[in-house]
């Protein structure tokens, strides 16, 4: 939980620490955007490959590698004295989380018996929600304490922490001996139902949340500085849902994907449709907020019931689809922005949220796939 708080809040920190950057590096404030922007697209990129490389490094090998990775990564960053210094470091952070988030899974659900393994993946997300909620809020007050410099060389510190733990007291075993190598219900269909449904949502949502602040202060009407505690409502909503759906997601398994997508279209249509009014645009904000968490979460947790192979090879591909859709989202904000404002955008969002949904119904309505067997007649060697 500690690693997988301090690596989204080093991918974060950026976001709060943009004007600090940008006016000691002398750079622009688009180009700091690029360290957030850079460090999504490489772990979208990255995470199949680095998995497919390391599939037979024990893994408390691996989580001691990528932390080690995090705290020089963190150090030099911290100590650059250029820009261009400053993203080779956040790359190769960027490297470390991409293997990271599909290590990470596996490990920790097998350590537990499989009736409680959603409520450690919701733990899990937990506290890389809060993040969002605590650690870069935090960083950027400390940052504008001292300098920018500080809170970027905290993830080192913390890193330390969880990589003196693993070695200490996690075991060491083949990746494919592991409890959580190998899904429980192996089905190749809900497999790509779920990545669709998961990247179509994923890009549904960063089509809007990119542009959330223009939105809230051009249509809303809200002032900056509501704006930004607006900001805090919609991290805390995320870890409200995150927290609610994690205790619930080991006893409604099957209904929590559905139900966390179809919360997030009503949340972007609604603002669409009553944005105009700061209390609807609060309650829409308040709900997609409690729906974007989640989505992730319950796909990943998905991906330990339904992956046609290794676990760990599942997530890579989620985790890489998952970004992708955030940098798709991104792109089709900006195209349609300037052809219909910003209300637009949240319009366009909610409808490839809706196309998740549609995705979700039919692979519903669809014949279960040949692949499936139960647990009890499936084995590795079919998987080979």
């Amino acid at each position: 939980m500690l690693a997988a708080f301090t690596f989204n809040t080093a991918e974060n920190l950026p976001i709060g620490l943009l004007e600090l950057i940008s006016g000691s590096l002398r750079v622009s404030a688009s180009a700091v955007g690029l360290l957030v922007t850079g460090y999504g697209v490489t772990v979208a990129l990255a995470s199949l490959p680095l998995v497919h490389v390391t599939r037979a490094v024990p893994r408390r090998h691996v989580l001691t590698g990528l932390l080690a990775a995090l705290v020089v990564s963190s150090l030099i960053a911290a100590l650059a004295p250029s820009y261009w210094l400053l993203l080779v470091a956040r790359l190769l952070t960027a490297l470390a989380q991409a293997l990271f988030w599909a290590v990470m899974g596996p490990v920790a659900v097998g350590l537990f018996a499989p009736e409680v393994r959603g409520r450690v993946v919701g733990a899990l997300s937990v506290a890389g929600s809060l993040a969002l909620v605590l650690g870069v809020p935090a960083g950027t007050w400390l940052g504008r304490q001292s300098d920018w410099q500080v809170p970027v060389a905290m993830p080192a510190a913390l890193g330390v922490v969880s990589l003196v733990t693993i070695v200490v007291l996690l075991p060491a075993s083949r990746p494919e001996e592991e409890p959580a190598a190998y899904a429980t219900s192996p089905d190749v269909r809900r497999f790509g139902t779920v990545l669709t449904a998961g990247t179509l949502s994923a890009t549904g949502a960063f089509t809007g949340y990119t542009y959330i602040v223009k939105f809230l202060g051009g249509v809303s009407g809200f002032s900056p500085s509501t704006v930004s505690v607006l900001l805090v409502v919609f991290g805390v909503a995320c870890l409200v849902g995150v927290s609610i759906t994690g205790a619930l997601l080991d006893r409604f398994p099957q209904p929590a994907l559905p139900t966390a997508v179809a919360t997030q279209a009503v949340g972007m249509l609604g603002l669409y449709a009553a944005g105009t009014h700061p209390v609807a645009a609060v309650m829409f904000l308040a709900l997609m907020g409690g729906a974007l968490g989640p989505v992730f979460m319950v796909t990943q947790n998905e991906m330990l019931h339904c992956a046609p192979g290794r676990t760990d090879i599942a997530l890579a591909a989620n985790s890489g689809a998952y970004n992708a859709g955030i940098a798709a989202g991104a792109a089709i904000g900006a195209l349609v922005l300037p052809l219909a404002d910003v209300r637009g955008v949240f319009l366009a969002g909610g409808l490839l949220t809706v196309g998740a949904c549609a995705v979700l119904l039919g692979g519903r309505l669809l014949p279960a796939s040949p692949f499936q067997r139960s647990r009890g007649q499936f084995s590795v060697d079919d998987l080979r």
